[in-house]
C-alpha cells in the first residue's frame, strides 16, 4: 500500500457526499470526535471501545486504509465508530454542516504527512480553511489536539493555530512538551516513537466563543 498520496492531485478534488450523522450511528445525539488522517484505525478503535457514549469518525485519503478499518470495526460490532475516504480539505464542510449545534466536541489531527520539501508545503493536512469550516461547526470549549514527532511540522501546525481567531492554545506548563496524549490511548506511530526514544511534540487548542463569520 502506498504511504503517501498527493492530496493536490485531481482524484482527490472531487467533493464527496458524506452519510450524514444519522445514517452513520444508531445514537446519533451522541457527542463527535473526529480524527483526521485516522491511518490504521487503532487509536480510534480502543477510544470507542473505552467510551460508548461518543460517537467516533476517523477520515482518511488512503482508501485501502478506510477498507481495513471498516473491517475491523464491523469485526468487534463497534456502532459508535465509523471510518470515511475523503480528502478533508475538500469535502469536510459541507459534511460537518450536518451536525447539530455544539455536537463536534473534538478533533485531533495526529502525526499527519510532513511533506519535507518547501514546494510540498501545501499538500499538508492543517490549513486555514480546514481550520475555518471545524470553528463553524464547534461551540466554544470544542477542542483541538494536535501532535507530531517532527519539529519542523509541529511549528507550523501551530503557527496556523495561533493564527487562528477562533481557537487558543491550552494552557500547559510546556506546550511544547504535553506529557501525554490527553485521551490515554497512543496511535501506532506515537507508540513508535515512544519506543525509539523520540520526542513528541503536542498541543491542544480550545474553541473560543468568537461567532464564525463567512
Amino acid at each position: 500500500m502506498r504511504q503517501h498520496v498527493n492530496p493536490l492531485s485531481q482524484f482527490f478534488q472531487l467533493p464527496l457526499s458524506l452519510p450524514s450523522k444519522n445514517i452513520l450511528f444508531e445514537k446519533s445525539h451522541y457527542p463527535i470526535h473526529l480524527d483526521i488522517g485516522s491511518a490504521k484505525g487503532e487509536f480510534l478503535i480502543e477510544l470507542a471501545t473505552k467510551h460508548p457514549d461518543w460517537n467516533f469518525v476517523g477520515l482518511e485519503i488512503r482508501e485501502p486504509l478506510v477498507s481495513l478499518c471498516e473491517k475491523k470495526r464491523i469485526k468487534l460490532e463497534l456502532n459508535n465508530l465509523k471510518f470515511l475516504f475523503c480528502n478533508v480539505n475538500v469535502s469536510l464542510g459541507e459534511w460537518l454542516s450536518d451536525f447539530d449545534d455544539g455536537q463536534l466536541k473534538r478533533v485531533s489531527i495526529q502525526f499527519p504527512d510532513p511533506w519535507f520539501k518547501r514546494k510540498h508545503y501545501k499538500r499538508r493536512v492543517l490549513k486555514t480553511n480546514l481550520l475555518n469550516s471545524i470553528a463553524k461547526s464547534m461551540n466554544k470549549d470544542g477542542e483541538i489536539f494536535i501532535q507530531s514527532d517532527i519539529l519542523k511540522l509541529f511549528d507550523s501546525m501551530t503557527n496556523t493555530m495561533d493564527k487562528s481567531e477562533y481557537f487558543n492554545r491550552k494552557e500547559v506548563r510546556d506546550m511544547m512538551r504535553l506529557d501525554k496524549n490527553p485521551y490515554n490511548v497512543k496511535t501506532d506511530r506515537e507508540l513508535y516513537s515512544l519506543k525509539k526514544n523520540l520526542p513528541i511534540y503536542r498541543g491542544i487548542y480550545i474553541r473560543n466563543s468568537l461567532l464564525f463569520i463567512d
